[in-house]
């Protein structure tokens, strides 16, 4: 661990100078200033006071949690295709059922839907990014093309489809895939 980074890391993350630091821990800004480039190893006593003033523990500040990936590219994706409803599915998230929204990009083909969702808890959410769909929501039914968006409680039956095709972004919350 590279302990006058994580030192810098914590003092920036409270928006304190080094300065600030140096007096509420009564050391000098020089001596902050080589702890944080690793040119001087503070004391286990020194560290514990510097630790307080930054509002963190010993065991917190040691502790190695992965951090977690929050960029997620092409490589990361989840596809699935289904053949008889004729629409793809990429979770652009991994693993997004275990939060509480779901951003799939779904892409409809000519002739496609998905499938029929039973009601249910939560909120759904679409931006359509080529073509249009058709929403079916209890007995409405409305349209969406490219650049709009929509968004509706999940309490009737709903599902899309696309007389031409379309891409979009859909959002559920909770997941439902």
């Amino acid at each position: 661990m590279d302990i006058g980074s994580r030192l810098k890391e914590l003092r920036i993350l409270k928006g304190l100078t080094q300065e600030e630091l140096a007096d509420r821990a009564e050391l000098s800004k020089g001596f902050i200033s080589q702890v944080e480039r690793n040119l001087t190893s503070p004391s286990i006593a020194t560290l514990m006071d510097i630790l307080q003033c930054l509002g963190t523990s010993v065991s917190e500040f040691f502790s190695e949690t992965p951090e977690e990936q929050i960029i997620f590219g092409r490589q990361d994706y989840f596809v699935k295709y289904d053949a008889e409803l004729k629409n793809e599915i990429q979770w652009i998230i991994p693993n997004a059922q275990k939060n509480r929204m779901e951003p799939i990009l779904l892409t409809l083909e000519a002739g496609g839907s998905t499938c029929p969702d039973n009601p249910h808890e939560g909120e759904e959410f679409g931006y359509v990014l080529q073509g249009s769909v058709t929403i079916h929501l209890g007995n409405r039914i409305q349209r969406a093309k490219k650049g709009e968006s929509f968004y509706f409680t999940a309490d009737k039956n709903h599902y899309l489809t696309s007389r031409g095709g379309a891409v979009l972004i859909w959002v559920s919350s909770p997941p439902s895939f």
